[in-house]
């Protein structure tokens, strides 16, 4: 949990940046967790603490098309990831 709000998937950089990411299967899921992960963004931004995610991201299975959505968050395929 990261000020109250819950992350399927955090990953973090050797430099210290960190990605957020939501894990969804549908399509219909995909603005509740893009709301979800700006709602996060900003209650870091609004901590003066906290350092905000550098990328936010939706892991959305039964895809194979990784595109950046309006609102800057990404949607990717499992098929796109690598170790």
């Amino acid at each position: 949990m990261y000020s109250n709000k819950e992350i399927d998937a955090v990953v973090e950089l050797e430099d210290g940046r960190w990605g957020a990411f939501e894990i969804k299967l549908g399509a219909n899921q995909m603005d509740g967790a893009a709301t979800s992960l700006l709602d996060l963004k900003t209650s870091f931004e609004e901590d003066e603490k906290g350092r905000t995610p550098a990328i936010l991201g939706i892991i959305r299975g039964l895809s194979n098309t990784a595109y950046r959505r309006d609102d800057g968050v990404f949607v990717i395929p499992p098929t796109a990831l690598r170790a």
